[in-house]
């Protein structure tokens, strides 16, 4: 084994024993050999995936957690065993396709500098492009980029999420208070904000199950599905980081109208489909974990424009300024929440 390996792929896992072969298998089949070293965090797993991983890949660096953490606790700690120059986070439900590790070592070699990369985004179920990555509207609600002549983005998903280890460990990896969901939009934001490009590779590709480990998340049927407790998370979490990453004179516009909005549509949610649980289950809780949060966010957000190296124009040159969540509402109707 090569004393530091060009890329160490993490793989975070809760209950993936039907999955995870699959992603590990997808790793192995890139043909880097020493060159890429395998760490999987088992969350407390209550299926067999870890004994699986253990007893099938005796290659793969198994850390096994004695409670459930959650994604940013998991992948942090990772990184911290990590060996390699270069992370790449990979979902349990995501899988490379052939040359996704040359794909991506090439973009960097591009680039010529620290940048969070990512590749094109295909559904596993259909193999239908979902996106190259995303642009961000004003309330920081991703919108799939499929333009395949733009690599410059907003944000990439944490499914598929490499960044070399000297940016990881200068942002301070993932903001551990976020729990699950939101913590690549996080990254993402602080790297631009302090002047680090956020790119998708233009050839290869990953394939994701999308909404497997928190339900929804995605099109059924032309309806737009997701549970409360993704929702949850996701507005709670785009709140926070609006409020640490949002350069001023936006973020003391932009953010109380945020929370107006998102008031008006959890009553608006909750009058049309006779449930006091949109309110009381996602909106609220948003709004009360701002204010609950506040000391941390100031000093989070303290940070975060220390570093700022760009002019504001060019933070939001990657924003796409019509709501998208409208634009879905026009499109699918409302969502269907389980």
């Amino acid at each position: 084994m090569s004393a530091s390996p060009r890329c160490s792929v993490c793989i975070a896992n809760y209950n993936g024993a039907a999955l995870i072969a699959a992603c590990i298998d997808s790793v192995l089949a890139q043909g880097w050999g020493d060159a890429v070293e395998i760490i999987v965090h088992d969350d407390a797993s209550t299926d067999d995936s870890a004994a699986m991983v253990r007893a099938h890949y005796p290659q793969v660096k198994l850390i096994e957690s004695p409670e459930n953490v959650g994604f940013c606790v998991a992948n942090n700690r990772m990184a911290a065993v990590a060996r390699g120059e270069n992370l790449l986070l990979l979902n349990n439900d995501a899988a490379l396709m052939p040359g996704a590790l040359d794909a991506l070592l090439a973009e960097a070699g591009n680039v010529g500098r620290p940048a969070i990369l990512s590749l094109p985004q295909y559904d596993a179920a259909s193999g239908a492009l979902l996106d190259r990555g995303c642009l961000l509207d004003p309330f920081l609600n991703p919108v799939p980029n499929l333009d395949e002549a733009r690599n410059d983005v907003g944000m990439v998903m944490g499914a598929c999420l490499w960044i070399p280890g000297s940016l990881w460990r200068e942002i301070g990896g993932f903001p551990e208070w976020f729990g699950s969901i939101g913590e690549d939009l996080y990254l993402c934001c602080v790297a631009r904000l302090w002047g680090y490009p956020v790119r998708c590779a233009s050839a290869s590709g990953y394939r994701h199950h999308v909404g497997t480990s928190f339900g929804g998340g995605k099109i059924c049927r032309g309806k737009l599905t997701s549970t409360f407790r993704r929702r949850a998370l996701s507005e709670r979490n785009k709140t926070f980081v609006m409020a640490t990453t949002y350069p001023s004179p936006w973020m003391q516009l932009i953010l109380p109208l945020h929370l107006l909005l998102m008031l008006a549509e959890g009553l608006l949610l909750s009058i049309i489909n006779r449930r006091r649980d949109y309110l009381t289950m996602i909106y609220l809780p948003a709004i009360s974990a701002l204010l609950l949060n506040m000391r941390t966010i100031f000093r989070v957000r303290g940070k975060a424009m220390a570093g700022r190296r760009i002019p504001r124009t060019r933070f939001f040159s990657v924003f796409d300024w019509q709501p998208y969540k409208l634009r879905m509402l026009l499109r699918h109707g409302l969502p269907t929440l389980n």
